[in-house]
């Protein structure tokens, strides 16, 4: 943008600001992790780590009732807080694979990744598709390798599966000493600083020490002589064979900085901290289907990348996440909602803190912001203060797994009705109606999700409900150019086909073998594993 017509403010809040997310394998530390970096940013004042339903104080990201009670994230989570001059945006995805759609859709929301790795695990599958997800928009990669605490794999080995299997350069910015019960720290290669940590170690008595050589006696006193030489040959090492870090190879993601530590113990979290908010990128640009948006640009612009309903069992509301792209937010405001074509006021939007509110006064680009729906926002829509536009990349995947819901009293047909239809807006399923017939199929990317809905139907729309196998594992949208071969179509798989909760035809079948068949027989009609949301 021309320098002359820059608004000092808007841009002053723009490059203090970080929107990132934390992905994860399941049981790698994320929400112990999002838990410290709240207790680091003053946020919160204790941790409270997600183990197992005895945990009486459930971690502040898991405001569901079914993650409480089973110590899984299943629900994305957004979180605002400071640190030092800058404010950050964490959105908690969750952890369990079967959510990977959320966590899809929230990575498109966000600037930047931390990704754990368990020590002693090193790569996992999930981190695998997570990162093809990041690598699709070039998202730029921080890595924290946890629970160093424990006996695990050693750096270099840690190092060489990532880059082996994740396809990206690791370069060490912290180092660990020693690991499991001889584990006594990490070393900032940066600035030379030993950080020696005890489980009890919280931001406010902080026992970093500053080592201005490696060969200072001190070394040997604080740890050990034999640690202390270890952590001698290590730096030599990886001074000698490692690339330097370089900032604009990290921003195009094809290298990831690394942390060690132990985030349940406190150990290294603030090191990676420190380093976050000086290399992660502030908001930039985002793509629409007719131009790139500036952030700087003084119209404002944002998308809705998640719905949330029963946020606040008491008040049965639903909230549209909102990411701000470009312009000033402010109380109050005016801005068209395109897909329905209407201008709407925002006089109650809200930022979080997992589930604390407060109102929101005015925001930035970067931040998140809640909105309440009452039905009329889905996932994906724009909304602007000028041009209509349409921001790209937030998709429906087409489920793997498929059930038929039982009612369990007639007389609650209507609140199941209601509720699959919130649950569905949410991403969290999705609900096929078929053109014969009046039963309620339900489809998920993952399994749990079913176990979820039925948790959440109970608890939020009182409805008592169960589900049963169906024989059927595909389901492809369906378009065709030509009306009278889609209506054809129809005509002749009728008993195969169902719209989905936003009116889409859609064909289920029983395996991949017998939609080959159809797609043999009917080669005018595309068969969509995936749409962009309306």
């Amino acid at each position: 943008m021309d320098s002359k017509n820059i608004d000092k403010t808007l841009f002053k809040e723009i490059n203090k600001r970080r929107t990132f997310a934390i992905i994860s394998h399941p049981d790698a530390g994320k929400t112990t992790l999002t838990e410290k970096l709240l207790l680091f940013g003053g946020a919160i004042q204790q941790a409270g780590a997600v183990k197992s339903r005895k945990i009486a104080r459930a971690a502040t990201s898991d405001f569901l009732s079914i993650e409480q009670e089973r110590g899984i994230s299943v629900s994305s989570s957004v979180m605002k807080f400071n640190f030092k001059d800058y404010e950050i945006n964490l959105l908690d995805t969750p952890g369990h694979k079967d959510f990977s759609e959320d966590t899809y859709r929230v990575l498109t929301a966000v600037d930047c990744a931390v990704m754990i790795i368990d020590n002693a695990k090193g790569v996992e599958p999930q981190t695998q598709k997570l990162m093809e997800v990041c690598r699709m928009r070039n998202t730029p990669i921080i890595t924290f390798i946890n629970k160093l605490d424990r006996e695990g794999l050693e750096p270099l080995d840690i190092f060489e599966d990532i880059e082996d299997k994740l396809q990206i350069d690791c370069i060490p910015l912290t180092w660990p000493i020693g690991m499991g019960k001889r584990f006594k720290g990490v070393y900032n290669l940066e600035k030379k600083e030993l950080g020696i940590f005890s489980p009890g170690y919280t931001p406010q008595n902080d026992d970093g020490v500053f080592i201005d050589e490696l060969t200072d006696s001190r070394l040997d006193e604080l740890i050990s002589e034999t640690q202390a030489e270890q952590l001698r040959e290590d730096v030599d090492l990886i001074v000698g064979a490692s690339d330097p870090f370089d900032l604009s190879l990290f921003l195009n993601g094809t290298q990831t900085p690394v942390f060690f530590g132990s985030a349940i113990n406190n150990f290294g979290v603030k090191e990676m901290l420190d380093a976050f908010v000086k290399i992660a990128p502030h908001p930039g640009k985002r793509p629409t289907a007719t131009r790139d948006v500036d952030p700087l640009e003084k119209a404002f612009s944002g998308f809705t990348f998640k719905i949330q309903a029963n946020m606040n069992p008491e008040h049965r509301d639903r909230i549209a996440f909102f990411r701000i792209c470009s312009g000033k937010f402010t109380k109050g405001m005016k801005i068209k909602h395109h897909r329905i074509g209407k201008e709407i006021k925002i006089s109650n939007a809200t930022i979080f803190m997992a589930q604390e509110r407060n109102n929101v006064e005015v925001a930035y680009p970067g931040d998140i912001i809640g909105i309440h729906n009452h039905g009329t926002i889905k996932i994906g829509d724009t909304f602007t203060s000028k041009e209509p536009l349409k921001f790209l990349g937030i998709p429906n995947f087409a489920p793997e797994h498929f059930r038929r819901v039982i009612l369990k009293d007639p007389l609650k047909a209507k609140a199941l009705q209601k509720g699959l239809t919130q649950l569905s807006e949410e991403g969290t399923i999705q609900v096929f109606r078929p053109l014969l017939g009046n039963m309620h199929i339900i489809g998920a990317v993952g399994v749990l999700q079913f176990e979820v809905t039925m948790a959440r139907l109970k608890a939020e729309y009182n409805v008592n409900a169960a589900y049963e196998t169906i024989d059927l594992s595909v389901a492809r949208w369906v378009t065709c150019e030509d009306e009278k071969i889609l209506k054809n179509f129809k005509t002749k798989n009728e008993s195969s086909l169902t719209l989905d909760s936003e009116g889409w035809l859609t064909f289920l079948t029983t395996s991949e073998y017998q939609l080959g068949f159809t797609m043999e027989d009917w080669p005018q009609i595309e068969f969509h594993k995936t749409r962009e949301h309306n």
